[in-house]
């Protein structure tokens, strides 16, 4: 079980990526920041329920967390294989995430599937599962 000390901490009980012989898989991560109430892009009301979201910030900071837990693994962004992406709003946030995702992937393409979910654990509009590959051979 690895975890990342700038990644976000986990909201249930799992670590942020397991080795599994030179697979590295990662727990879902989002773009909230580690020990921060607020969530990069989110604009929440008393009751905790999304007001307003600015998903390119969102993006952004979900990618950089992704980084911090492939770094702590001894992984490189390059190592990263497989992608699924779940959207909360896919007719709204898609051409933006795709835009924003080519971006971060000029050089390496892992295989991706983009889905939508009607929520995520918390208030965030994008989450990311991720597969990369560690150890020789990579």
């Amino acid at each position: 079980m690895l975890f990342s000390d700038k990644a976000p901490k986990p909201v249930g009980a799992y670590p942020h990526a397991r080795q599994v012989g030179n697979l590295l898989f990662l727990s879902g991560v989002g773009p909230r920041k580690r020990d921060a109430k607020e969530i990069p892009g989110v604009t929440v009301d008393a009751a905790g329920k999304i007001v307003q979201y600015d998903i390119e910030t969102q993006c952004h900071a979900v990618f950089e967390n992704v980084r911090y837990i492939l770094e702590a693994s001894g992984a490189r962004w390059e190592n990263l294989v497989d992608v699924t992406v779940f959207l909360t709003n896919m007719k709204d946030d898609f051409q933006t995430f795709n835009r924003i995702y080519a971006e971060y992937f000029k050089e390496n393409q892992p295989c991706r599937t983009t889905v939508e979910v009607n929520a995520l654990p918390t208030p965030i509009a994008v989450e990311l599962k991720c597969i990369a590959v560690v150890g020789s051979g990579h």
